[in-house]
């Protein structure tokens, strides 16, 4: 290059550095020049069809999120006008030319202070000048320029965006291709053969002061210090447009507002009856008048308060959840399990007292309306107040501009009064606390109507297990925080009346049909059944144990043996333990549990099995939601981990 520039500069002589007649010569020169010696071919010059060019590094966009990632432009299909960018995990995107960013329109920050400390001094200069500094009306000599060239040219080199760690553990290797990793260092080097004409020539109109003075300006603030990208930056972006609609669309979820609350009536009706058979439809419908009391809904609202009351109380530690789409943690109280805790010591100083628990059984019909017009008046209020919120804080499900729509799958992700988290506390407080609660109601009614001293073997396996599975629930409830309900769904009618009707009231199905329906069962069909709930459990269990541990840290030395895809995103996908059998192996053991709360009731109707076929249909639809927003969110990583992992809930079935 320096005996390219000789060549050059005795053709230089003459040229004005102001002349824009002058500037268009020489650059006609240097091209005719270059052309000739065969370093740069005549396609250089011509203007492209598109934007980026292969192998030019930019900052694009990650789908679903406002963040931005440093990428390699690898192709471009012009029929779509879609990008192929490779991101330095080797995660490969098609992304539009919106999404992709040129990196000097990212804007850096400058040092903030006059006077710094050593050690700040040499990662950044200070604005006040030194003898080092030319002084402002002077001119760079040439060897000045090329050094801060130079450096420019070190920093593009040492950028590296924090968001992205690299795993040691390459993609390959857990797909049976042979072992190599990828190094930042590697494809800058690629990036510098690639442009290296390019740099010659930047690096001539700078010795030669080309560049227009603002643009020179520009750039000294721009490479001002060689820390280029902060660690985590809250970027506040509206929440995108939901475009993609659930569950029917505006019809679907218009058809479901109604349907979900004739659905839970109709069940609990059916079990009243002495031959609950699907046949025997419908079933004798109350009068209106009998599905209301004042008194029951003030039992509900004292018990809804009561939970509230315990969710405020200072005990428990403070965690954060996840980043939202704007890089912002929220905190959440881990108090679930103490609320249970005082809650059993209510519920025993009430029958130590003598307080009638049937009572629920005797108004369980009208418990549910209670809680369903409540769960409506409170679906109502979350909407409208939604509408004030600020865009960033919407759901990325729930904001499609759909009135109905947006009701029923929530348009707020998090709402918040003051640091009551209203979706975090009726996920576990209210209904699932509540579901125990009427277990226990059904096993002393049981009692009572048929004179019984002790409750039937049936309804102490049904109460047993499902007792087990809530106090687990609340137990790990920090685990909560890194579902698909806290950090994608809005909080809105399907999740207000799923937590405080649905389960509560459907999951409490089987004890309440023992109830009118007592079954007997031997000890050996019972040993049976309670080993497959032990399996269940310990499937669902262990699976999501090891996905919440992975998740926190998976730097884990307790954790060294598994294996795992890396992503763009930073995460792991894991091909090995429970999440290399099936991709849901959390789903497979909830529906054995499922199977084994049924069980007790026996086949004499289907109506106790209702909630494990319901609960199959429902895992089935919310793995495809899952499946979609993983193709979505990981790219070509969850495509290697679909077929590393082919069975998605059922081994070798499904």
């Amino acid at each position: 290059m320096a005996q390219t520039c000789k060549k050059i500069q005795p053709e230089l002589f003459g040229l004005k550095n102001n002349s824009k007649k002058g500037t268009t010569l020489f650059l006609g020169k240097i091209r005719k020049f270059m052309a000739k010696q065969g370093k740069i071919s005549g396609s250089f010059w011509k203007m492209p069809n598109r934007r980026f060019a292969d192998g030019e590094v930019v900052m694009g966009r990650w789908p679903g999120s406002v963040l931005y990632y440093e990428v390699q432009v690898t192709g471009y299909n012009d029929v779509t006008h879609l990008y192929t960018v490779k991101y330095k995990d080797g995660t490969e995107l098609e992304l539009k030319e919106s999404d992709i960013r040129s990196q000097s329109s990212f804007k850096h920050r400058k040092s903030q202070s006059s006077s710094s400390s050593p050690s700040r001094r040499s990662a950044s200069r200070s604005r006040s000048r030194s003898p080092g500094r030319p002084a402002k009306g002077r001119r760079r000599s040439s060897s000045q320029s090329r050094e801060r060239k130079d450096d420019k040219k070190k920093t593009i080199q040492e950028t590296n965006l924090v968001l992205l760690k690299l795993n040691e553990n390459n993609t390959r290797r857990y797909n049976g291709e042979p072992d190599s990793t990828e190094r930042n260092d590697t494809s800058c080097k690629t990036l510098e053969q690639k442009f290296k004409p390019d740099l010659e020539i930047e690096r001539m109109l700078d010795q030669y002061s080309l560049h227009p003075r603002k643009e020179e300006k520009k750039k000294e603030e721009i490479y001002s210090e060689k820390k280029i990208f902060e660690t985590v930056k809250t970027i506040e972006k509206p929440s995108p447009k939901t475009k993609e609609l659930e569950f029917g669309g505006r019809i679907g979820t218009f058809a479901m507002i109604f349907f979900l609350p004739a659905t839970v009536f109709y069940l609990l009706l059916m079990c009243k009856q002495d031959d609950p058979s699907l046949m025997n439809f419908p079933p004798p419908l109350p009068a209106l008048e009998s599905l209301w009391e004042t008194r029951v809904f003030g039992v509900f609202l004292l018990w809804f308060f009561f939970q509230a009351l315990f969710y405020l109380l200072p005990i428990g530690k403070v965690v954060e959840g996840l980043p939202l789409s704007n890089g912002r943690k929220l905190q959440y109280r881990i108090n679930g399990f103490y609320a249970f805790v005082f809650t059993a010591a209510a519920i025993g100083a009430l029958l130590y007292f003598q307080f009638e628990l049937h009572y629920l059984y005797d108004h369980f019909m009208q418990f549910a309306v209670s809680a369903a017009a409540f769960s409506m008046g409170l679906s109502i209020y979350l909407y409208v107040r939604s509408l004030k919120t600020p865009e960033e804080d919407l759901a990325p499900g729930g904001n499609s501009g759909y009135l109905v729509y947006d009701f029923f799958i929530g348009h707020e992700l998090n709402p918040r009064i003051g640091s009551f988290d209203l979706k975090y506390f009726c996920e576990l407080r209210p209904g699932l606390i509540g579901w125990v609660v009427i277990n226990l109601a059904m096993l002393l009614a049981e009692m009572k109507i048929h004179n019984q001293s002790m409750p039937s073997l049936s309804m102490i396996l049904v109460n047993s297990f499902q007792l087990l599975y809530v106090v687990d629930a609340l137990w790990n409830e920090e685990a909560v925080l890194t579902t698909m309900d806290i950090t994608h769904d809005g909080f809105g009618f399907m999740l207000a009346f799923g937590d405080l009707v649905w389960v509560p009231f459907v999951y409490s199905l089987q004890a309440f049909y023992l109830v009118s329906h007592p079954t007997a069962i031997s000890w050996p069909v019972a040993s049976a059944i309670t080993l497959l709930n032990c399996i269940g459990y310990y499937i669902f269990r262990s699976a999501n144990s090891q996905k919440n541990k992975f998740r926190r840290n998976p730097a884990d030395p307790k954790l060294a043996y598994l294996k795992y895809i890396p992503t763009a995103t930073g995460k792991g996908l894991l091909v090995t333990g429970w999440w290399g059998f099936v991709r849901h192996p959390n789903y497979l053991g909830d529906i054995i549990m499922a199977l084994a709360w049924s069980l007790p009731c026996g086949f004499n109707h289907i109506l106790p099995y209702f909630y494990v076929i319901y609960f199959i249909c429902l895992l089935i639809h919310r793995e495809a939601r899952d499946e979609h927003h993983c193709k979505k969110k990981y790219g070509l990583a969850w495509e290697r981990y679909c077929q590393r992992v082919p069975y998605r809930i059922f081994p070798y079935i499904y």
